[in-house]
């Protein structure tokens, strides 16, 4: 019988704290853990973003996973699908596809997600409406070496981040937060006034060393947010 994640996650919290694997310690790579547990890596991966959740290990892209020096207890921020998140706050749901293109990615985007030269990405524009009133926008680039079937996609009445939930997994996620100005064509999407303050939040996710997707979401003034911990 193959382990399950709850068996790979707690067989790794039973090393971590029997001190068989110390502090600052380098646990072994997913592909490693897979063959010792007899599972997928996708198991093992499932287990350790729990435990990196709970502060317990630390992934870094590129150079490995370590025990903590110091547990912490780590913010955790829900990023709910926008139509679940208008629809649970009794509001009518609409999307709206602005813009859909395939284009090579620019000098900025490669940058961000490591892409080589000539990569070519998928660039959409949508709005989400709540009761018809503007509620977010949503300016996203998929990598199409990463998720070649998005080419095809059809956007039209699905947003693009119902679909990437169902289409691929992430192992790791950047998010920034800030406050914008609103520029005259923010406004015009948003229904606010040019120079208003809005609520941008910047997610990158990655997949196996590989860029999933970056996007820029943009919310009216007034906004908020609710984190866990």
């Amino acid at each position: 019988m193959k382990a399950t994640f709850r068996d790979v996650k707690a067989d790794i919290l039973e090393k971590i704290t029997s001190g068989t694997w110390q502090p600052g310690s380098l646990i072994p790579n997913e592909l490693d853990l897979a063959e010792t547990y007899g599972c997928a890596r996708a198991t093992v991966n499932r287990a350790m973003r729990e435990l990196a959740d709970e502060g317990l290990i630390e992934r870094r892209r590129k150079a490995g996973t370590r025990v903590r020096m110091a547990p912490v207890r780590q913010a955790r921020f829900d990023i709910p699908i926008v139509r679940q998140e208008i629809e649970e706050q009794g509001a009518a749901y609409r999307y709206f596809l602005v813009s859909r293109a395939i284009v090579a990615a620019p000098d900025w985007l490669r940058a961000r997600l490591t892409l080589a030269a000539g990569a070519e990405v998928l660039h959409l524009v949508c709005m989400h409406y709540a009761d018809g009133v503007p509620y977010q926008h949503e300016d996203r680039w998929i990598n199409l070496d990463a998720l070649p079937q998005a080419r095809d996609a059809d956007f039209s009445e699905l947003g693009p981040n119902e679909w990437l939930v169902s289409a691929i997994p992430y192992s790791d996620a950047e998010i920034s937060f800030s406050a914008t100005l609103a520029d005259a064509e923010m406004a015009d999407y948003l229904g606010s006034t040019e120079g208003a303050a809005l609520f941008t939040v910047e997610r990158l996710t990655w997949w196996q060393d590989k860029a999933n997707t970056y996007v820029r979401l943009s919310f009216r003034h007034g906004h908020r947010m609710t984190t866990r911990y």
